[in-house]
């Protein structure tokens, strides 16, 4: 047995009219001969009349050396191994369903040969024993990883081959598998002139924070007046733009009631930490320069610092 090398799935050869995700390594007279990429790289051809419904005027443009296609199995001779395979039987549908599946076994691949190397043990004791089980349960053992994080009880009908092999399995789906929060951001400029302009301003951007959720918090900074950030923090994207979007329609109507205007001037979108530095840079920034202005500090002043707190 390899240490990391397995087909994906318990059966050693896909079964007739299945889908499957192929690499093209020669093409020649009578067609295109591949690898099987989930069934531990074993051959197969695609005949040169199964490469297209239409006339075939180049090959090349329809099929390279080295592209992953996603194909569908026309015969298997288990005996002599060969697999005859058809391009143009696949429909774009096929393509979605067949690439879905191939990244989420692919993904588990990599888990299984991660702690196949870790803890020496054969890829394919560790399939035999977690993975194509958890595949027959779950309908694919990816789901189940991810379930298990939440939930030990996946584990309880696996029989794992020692416990070392059941500790770092467990610890780097953990770490590999665990959902990262989505930051998010607005920009808005919420000005008010009138007599309690400033408190305005502060009791606007507090209806920003109420509207904050337990899966999705919300918190302002000031940039420099009038410039504010609203950011949030949560496992969904969608959720988090739309936590914002209502934060933002607090603001203007708390500001408008008060005389004053709220203005967007950048809606609330998912950021990297390349715009974080960039916003810490700006604020850093804007800093040294109210700083290199007056040293004098009013109660204004510092009534609009307090509004970041």
């Amino acid at each position: 047995m390899s240490l990391t090398n397995c087909r994906f799935y318990e059966e050693k050869y896909p079964e007739i009219d299945s889908f499957v995700m192929v690499n093209v390594k020669q093409i020649a007279e009578m067609g295109a001969y591949v690898k099987l990429l989930e069934y531990d790289n074993i051959d197969g051809m695609i005949l040169l009349s199964e490469l297209s419904r239409r006339r075939i005027r180049s090959i090349q443009k329809l099929i390279r050396v080295g592209r992953n296609e996603v194909v569908v199995v026309l015969r298997v001779d288990k005996e002599k191994g060969y697999i005859d395979l058809s391009k143009r039987r696949v429909s774009a549908e096929d393509i979605v369903k067949c690439e879905e599946r191939y990244n989420k076994s692919k993904m588990v691949h990599s888990i299984m040969r991660h702690v196949a190397e870790k803890t020496n043990t054969p890829i394919e004791t560790l399939y035999q024993s977690i993975g194509w089980p958890l595949n027959k349960k779950y309908g694919h053992s990816i789901d189940a990883f991810k379930l298990s994080i939440t939930n030990p009880d996946v584990w309880k009908e696996v029989t794992f081959p020692n416990e070392v092999v059941r500790e770092e399995l467990t610890s780097y789906i953990s770490k590999r598998l665990t959902p990262q929060p989505t930051k998010v951001r607005a920009d808005v400029e919420v000005t008010c002139f009138g007599y309690d302009g400033i408190d305005a301003v502060k009791a606007a951007l507090h209806c920003a924070e109420a509207k904050k959720s337990s899966d999705a918090q919300i918190k302002v900074k000031l940039v420099s007046p009038p410039l504010y950030v609203l950011t949030s923090s949560c496992l969904d994207k969608g959720h988090g733009i739309a936590t914002l979007e209502e934060a933002i329609a607090a603001i203007d109507a708390s500001i408008v009631a008060a005389g004053g205007q709220c203005v967007v001037k950048m809606a609330p979108k998912a950021v990297t930490e390349n715009d974080d530095a960039e916003l810490q840079a700006l604020m850093e920034k804007r800093e040294r320069e109210n700083q290199e202005v007056s040293g004098d500090e009013d109660e204004s002043a510092s009534d609009e610092a307090d509004i970041q707190e």
